[in-house]
């Protein structure tokens, strides 16, 4: 930051390049924490009502922009990128591949819309940051009268759809931790159940989410970092030894495949829900948008590798692509093997990142504060946790279909939180504030997006239930 120009009044502030303005008192923390140059020769007395969020936040231990990436990237990695050659399977190779990438780019777009208007909202509020929740309240406050009546239960609205995701993926966790169990003992020991081999990692999981404290779970969860980019390598090697060919590989698929595609796909890439604690912990939060920002690196990076493995799978296998890829490796082969039993042991160790987003939610937001000052609170919070490993263990057991899991859960969740409700925040934020064309334009396009959304979730969540009742009945 370059400061030029001679200070002309006894308390000015100042006006950057941008069109910022800075008091005095906040100039050497913007100084830290922004590329800007400040012209002190245009120097002027500040409003009252200036506030700039990103001053104001207090982090204890901030991010940088390379740790926030590599943050975004692990949890967008998951399961779902073993199940991208099944999506493409449900579309066609040259449908999933402009599928994945349009796709891709509304997720990233209304990501863009939730972190803008976040930061909006927080100047007009005065506040340093918001959650999801509370910037969804907070947006639709701003909105015309009807979103106005509907804003005390926006924030419930989106708790309730992130907790049916969490708990959704929990489940696919479950179920991709059962069938790669049972691919390798299958091979070695005779026939099993899927069912019995989820029994029997029951009681260790619920254990194993008694803990309380993640930073417990810190050298585990970096142990399963490292087998997951291993187990990754190692399959994507074995699909292109195997030999990708177009060779009987449909271009494009049915059309009534299309929303099974669509909800593997949303729930493979979409991670709103880290998105917002992502930005609110970085040290230079300005750094997370912009054209060359965090996530437009974080998402090409994640769109390109999701898009690659999904059609060199599905090229590889064809038609017989199993709901995890690893399920189509060699069961003849010891490292196959291997790969199989390690990620399903990372996956197990995983399962806590997920789950603890649905106990903050239950628990740390609604039931704890209730029940803090009870003399049994540490029972019921032990309660809760086992009551929702047992919820999740449950749902496994009585649809133990890995792919349908995770294109029901995509499409029924992510097409809401991930792109009708960022679509949504943006027309309530601004509904005041933009004026003529602009208004015009902000509302036929957050139209588009909202319908293109709540279509994806009706469509997606059909199909999947459909060819879940169809599968199991």
């Amino acid at each position: 930051m370059i400061a030029k120009g001679k200070e002309e009044h006894t308390n000015p502030g100042f006006v950057c390049d941008n069109g910022t303005y800075i008091e005095r008192k906040d100039f050497d923390k913007f100084n830290e924490k922004s590329n800007h140059t400040v012209d002190l020769s245009n120097t002027f007395k500040v409003t009252d009502d200036y506030y700039d969020p990103y001053l104001h936040r207090e982090v204890t231990h901030p991010t940088t922009n390379w740790e926030t990436l590599f943050h975004l990237l692990k949890g967008s990695l998951g399961t779902g990128i073993l199940a991208m050659p099944k999506a493409f399977s449900h579309a066609g190779y040259v449908l999933g591949t402009i599928g994945t990438v349009v796709i891709g780019f509304i997720c990233t777009y209304c990501i863009h819309l939730l972190i803008k208007c976040e930061y909006e909202l927080c100047k007009r509020k005065k506040i340093p940051s918001l959650t999801y929740p509370g910037t969804a309240e907070a947006a639709f406050n701003e909105g015309p009268t009807l979103m106005k009546k509907f804003a005390p239960y926006s924030g419930y609205m989106v708790n309730i759809f992130l907790l049916i995701y969490q708990l959704g993926a929990c489940c696919v966790y479950i179920v991709f931790i059962a069938v790669n169990i049972q691919a390798v003992a299958n091979h070695y020991v005779g026939e099993i159940a899927v069912e019995l081999y989820m029994v029997m990692f029951l009681v260790p999981l619920i254990l194993l989410n008694w803990i309380r404290n993640l930073k417990k779970l810190a050298p585990l969860s970096t142990f399963a970092n490292f087998i997951t980019v291993i187990s990754f390598t190692i399959t994507l090697y074995y699909i292109v030894k195997t030999g990708p060919t177009f060779k009987d590989r449909e271009p494009v698929s049915t059309v009534e495949n299309i929303p099974l595609f669509f909800g593997t796909v949303l729930f493979a890439l979409e991670a709103v829900g880290v998105i917002i604690p992502l930005e609110n912990e970085m040290k230079t939060p300005k750094a997370f948008g912009g054209v060359f920002g965090v996530l437009n690196k974080g998402m090409t990076l994640i769109v390109t590798l999701y898009t690659a493995i999904g059609l060199l799978g599905y090229l590889t296998y064809g038609s017989i692509t199993e709901g995890s890829i690893t399920l189509n490796l060699p069961k003849e082969d010891v490292l196959a093997q291997v790969v199989k039993g390690g990620l399903a042991l990372a996956i197990f160790i995983t399962y806590t990142i997920q789950y603890y987003v649905a106990i903050d939610i239950t628990w740390n937001q609604y039931l704890g504060p209730k029940l803090e000052n009870h003399p049994k609170a540490r029972i019921f919070e032990y309660t809760t946790r086992t009551v929702l490993v047992l919820m999740t263990f449950i749902l496994a057991v009585a649809v133990p279909a890995l792919d349908l899991f995770i294109s029901l859960f995509g499409a029924f969740c992510l097409s809401a939180v991930g792109i009708a409700i960022p679509a949504a925040i943006e027309s309530c934020t601004y509904w005041y504030h933009r004026h003529g064309w602009r208004f015009y334009l902000m509302t036929i396009k957050n139209s588009a997006l909202i319908l293109f959304g709540v279509c994806g979730l009706i469509a997606g969540t059909y199909t999947s239930i459909r060819e879940i009742i169809y599968k199991f009945s």
